[in-house]
């Protein structure tokens, strides 16, 4: 995962002049919960013939695992008056250059025909609208940074903001 040669460590925390100004979450769908479920629920399947209880402690099982993974793997988008950190990676706003919102098929083209193969990526396909954070790093081959957001038009005001 390219990260900016001005990278912070991803353990960096924001000290008290360092202000958060925008945080997000990129939790599952809905819908995500529902497929989690029904892998869960298929787990009910597999083990009735053995034993009903034994199915359904399988899918209670499977769908701890399944929630665990899904929750340890969120990212956050955090803004801070100093840094951006996307996932697991941060940089200094200062190298941060044009900032755009996509949504509906312009986002679709951002993350697909219109990428770029040495962009930093943080999408979840659970969430339209991408963010494209151009870096002004000469020393970083890593053109941008394209981040999902439920919120881009917030993510762009701030980083947009000195």
């Amino acid at each position: 995962m390219p990260e900016s040669s001005a990278a912070m460590p991803a353990h960096h925390q924001p000290s008290q002049d360092d202000t958060v100004l925008f945080t997000e979450k990129l939790w599952p769908g809905f819908w995500i919960w529902l497929v989690a479920a029904g892998l869960a629920g298929a787990g009910i399947l597999v083990f009735a013939p053995i034993s009903t209880a034994a199915g359904f402690t399988a899918a209670a099982v499977l769908f701890a695992v399944e929630a665990a993974l899904l929750i340890l793997s969120t990212p956050a988008v955090t803004v801070t008056t100093r840094t951006l950190q996307v996932g697991r990676a941060s940089i200094e706003r200062g190298l941060i250059g044009k900032v755009e919102a996509f949504r509906d098929k312009e986002a679709t083209a951002e993350r697909g025909t219109r990428l770029n193969g040495l962009a930093y990526l943080c999408i979840r396909g659970w969430i339209d609208p991408v963010v494209r954070i151009e870096l002004k790093d000469p020393s970083d081959p890593t053109p941008y940074w394209l981040t999902s957001s439920r919120r881009p038009d917030e993510l762009v005001a701030v980083l947009t903001t000195e």
